[in-house]
């Protein structure tokens, strides 16, 4: 089933895909290759997508294994994963609905490949550090284009984090796993997340662990419901710093 895909350029070598505001992946055009960051629900043809834009070799990179960052892999030969995540992406991938797409169009997933914290990936004058940031999955990561300063970062850092999911951290070991990154303040001025529509400033990573925080800390009373498709939870909003570039205002922790 297709729906709407928005190309956004961000620079002359970084492309935002907005698919119909469910999820966003993106494209960075280095001179030797081109990297997907996310491949979305699969809606749309993204390898149509990327080659309308360089005929370079792919390299595709999901931040985690939840089906609306994955399920686009289908239009890819192979695809960068970390391993903690395997398990948490079988359980979609298994999934008989998702099956039965696969199989009405002809669709398979490929391979995941390993990538992990400390790797690098490098595209001909775009490189792109790897960073582990376990809490909304155990195998979350982070992506920072260096030579930009831009920190793609999944759902890991965003408007909306959920961590009442199964297999979240605890909130209290979320905020450790924070602070062994936070020094990326000082190599990143901006962050492209997973459900983004533009850039926010990296500012946005402090004052989300400072809502993390405060959740450990009790300071909850004000909290509101939060009502998913797997229950009620609770959302903590968290404030954010004045003069600073975001791209909504709006803020929450959802948690258990």
């Amino acid at each position: 089933m297709e729906k709407e895909l928005y190309l956004k350029q961000l620079k002359p070598y970084l492309y935002l895909m907005d698919e119909a505001h469910e999820a966003t992946g993106y494209i960075v055009v280095g001179d030797e290759k081109v990297c997907v960051i996310d491949t979305m629900n699969g809606y749309n043809d993204l390898k149509k997508v990327v080659r309308s834009i360089t005929d370079k070799p792919i390299i595709v990179v999901n931040t985690h294994g939840h089906p609306d960052h994955i399920f686009g892999n289908v239009y890819f030969d192979e695809a960068y994963m970390n391993p903690k995540d395997l398990d948490l992406a079988e359980s979609f991938l298994s999934d008989p609905k998702f099956v039965e797409e696969c199989e009405k169009y002809g669709a398979t997933m490929p391979p995941f490949k390993p990538i992990k914290g400390g790797d690098v990936i490098d595209l001909g004058g775009k490189t792109l550090e790897v960073y582990d940031i376990p809490g909304h999955t155990m195998g979350g990561i982070l992506l920072l284009l260096k030579e930009d300063r831009i920190l793609f970062t999944g759902d890991s850092i965003n408007h909306h984090l959920w961590m009442q999911l199964d297999g979240c951290l605890p909130m209290e070991e979320f905020v450790k796993e924070l602070d062994k990154v936070m020094f990326l303040e000082d190599k990143a001025d901006f962050i492209l997340h997973g459900h983004a529509r533009d850039y926010d400033d990296i500012s946005l990573m402090r004052c989300l662990r400072q809502g993390a925080q405060e959740i450990c800390d009790g300071k909850t009373e004000n909290d509101l419901p939060y009502n998913w498709f797997g229950g009620v939870a609770k959302q903590h909003p968290f404030k954010l710093m004045e003069g600073k570039q975001y791209q909504q205002a709006d803020s929450v922790i959802c948690y258990r």
